[in-house]
């Protein structure tokens, strides 16, 4: 049940006019209505400390407060009811705790445009910053911490700076189990790298104001994928970690075939590599296109999406998203580059 609490709030104006600091009134307040300790008695083993206040019937009620003086200057004494606003207001149902202290709960939102731990890392300098120039001093006893989803963006960023280069290198193993040879698997392993620019290309996109800026049968792409500024949360990096297990599927593809290819042929001039390397890349084309299409196609509903849970898919999405765009040119590349070592073998034999 809630109770009524009295609120006293001082106003500064009137304050000012009769030249009482705000200092000077809090104590006023602390003494006459709040109590102050004055000393500590002593019984036995056992310490009880003095307060002193006004009694009960001085300051249980409005009109018995409108009684209390504060000095003011050239010996004045202001009734407290002309420099502050009092009023009874409700109580707080429970009193919170954590660690037998009491807590107070402070909630801030950050601007459009900045990452929340951004923001919570500007705070703490700041608060760093004011205490030790001494404008800001905690109280004995009193300390402060940021906590809510903060907390979990740093714990799931230490997680993911494990996760990350965990699941590139158990990548790397897979893409070597299967062709048993470091030169084809670090060509196919381009495509992570490859993949990686493209969804760092599309979340700068998302930041730019032209970027998808006209309207299809009357309906604003802008508004339709939810284009604005992408920051950098545990959900991008996510994605990233998703776009990583699919970016090697092209590489895989035309790696594969090519080295079947090569293996059923005696290769000894760079005349016949390259027409091989043409001929299984020419072949592969279509299969890596329909690889990467039903990728793209199967985010764009994710890309498009509202309601609940979108503000954490959408992030998810837009990485994998621009990653298999610019991944296609891993159909490339990694015929290229296997073309190049072969020649280099075959030079070597020469």
């Amino acid at each position: 049940m809630q109770q009524p609490h009295l609120e006293i709030v001082p106003d500064r104006q009137a304050l000012a006019r009769f030249g009482i600091p705000i200092k000077k009134f809090q104590d006023i307040i602390e003494i006459a209505i709040g109590g102050k300790q004055v000393t500590t008695t002593v019984k036995g083993r056992e310490r009880f400390p003095v307060r002193v206040r006004y009694s009960r019937e001085l300051r249980d009620n409005i009109e018995s407060l409108a009684k209390v003086l504060v000095p003011a200057n050239a010996g004045k004494q202001i009734p407290i009811t002309e420099l502050a606003d009092i009023r009874y207001v409700r109580g707080p149902q429970v009193i919170k705790s954590e660690d037998t202290f009491l807590v107070g709960y402070v909630v801030f939102d950050k601007k459009p445009g900045y990452a929340e731990v951004d923001v919570v890392e500007q705070c703490q300098a700041y608060l760093k910053k004011k205490i030790a120039s001494a404008e800001f001093k905690l109280p004995r006893g009193v300390s402060y911490t940021f906590a809510g989803s903060y907390e979990n963006q740093i714990r799931a960023s230490k997680t993911l700076a494990l996760v990350l280069p965990l699941a590139l290198f158990v990548i790397f193993m897979l893409i070597y189990f299967q062709f048993r040879s470091l030169s084809t698997t670090f060509l196919i392993f381009t495509g992570v790298f490859v993949a990686w620019t493209g969804g760092f290309l599309m979340i700068w996109l998302y930041g730019q104001p032209w970027f998808l800026d006209f309207d299809v049968f009357g309906v604003s792409m802008r508004t339709l994928f939810q284009i604005h500024p992408i920051n950098m949360s545990v959900a991008v990096w996510v994605g990233f970690l998703a776009l990583f297990g699919i970016a090697t599927d092209d590489g895989v593809v035309m790696g594969t075939y090519l080295v079947q290819m090569f293996r059923q042929k005696n290769i000894k001039s760079t005349t016949e590599i390259k027409r091989l390397v043409i001929k299984a890349g020419s072949r592969r084309v279509r299969a890596c296109l329909m690889t990467t299409a039903t990728t793209i196609l199967a985010l764009i509903p994710v890309l498009t999406s509202t309601g609940r849970g979108s503000d954490i898919m959408v992030p998810m999405a837009i990485p994998s998203f621009g990653g298999m765009l610019i991944e296609v040119i891993t159909m490339l590349v990694v015929p290229v580059l296997f073309s190049l070592i072969q020649e280099i073998r075959v030079g070597g034999r020469t």
